[in-house]
């Protein structure tokens, strides 16, 4: 847990994207990385104004439903869906929870899993991958994996942001 200390030394990274500023707190991942952390939930400004743009690159993409792990995502997935008027939006989860019925779980690394009835909706369905960020691809790969796995197409993957040097 962060001390009062650690947050007045604690570097930032300042994001601007369509008149908005944010400042990204920098997490070590490794002794010698470290990542600008963006966190989407309760943001709504951020997350409307990114859902817009996301809508601009994928409004002319043959695609049934939106597909995206839980959980910072998520007010993304709702609202990309909600304006392109699509009826639903399928979150990748990553463990088995009591409300499943079902559940389908990749062979992947990470694992991840979705509600059989989740899994049922993606069968013959055109799919848009979309995440939040993309560092080594693994969580992308891991979603495309079980839409195919369970009888979808993937037919865009979109990530918000990238990690430098990819």
């Amino acid at each position: 847990m962060l001390s009062f200390p650690d947050l007045i030394t604690m570097e930032y990274f300042k994001l601007k994207f369509k008149g908005l500023i944010r400042s990204l707190p920098l997490i070590a991942v490794t002794p010698k990385i470290r990542v600008a952390s963006v966190n989407l939930l309760g943001d709504i400004e951020l997350s409307e104004a990114i859902s817009r743009e996301v809508v601009k690159k994928i409004k002319t993409v043959d695609f049934d439903i939106l597909v995206g792990p839980e959980v910072k995502v998520v007010p993304v997935l709702h609202e990309v869906a909600k304006l392109l008027h699509k009826k639903s939006y399928v979150v990748c989860r990553k463990t088995i929870h009591g409300y499943m019925i079902s559940p389908v779980t990749s062979k992947t690394n990470p694992p991840l899993v979705i509600d059989g009835k989740d899994a049922d909706l993606l069968k013959g369905k055109k799919v848009v991958v979309l995440d939040d960020v993309v560092s080594s691809g693994k969580t992308i790969n891991a979603i495309c994996d079980l839409v195919k796995e369970v009888g979808g197409n993937v037919v865009r993957v979109v990530a918000i942001f990238k990690q430098e040097g990819l």
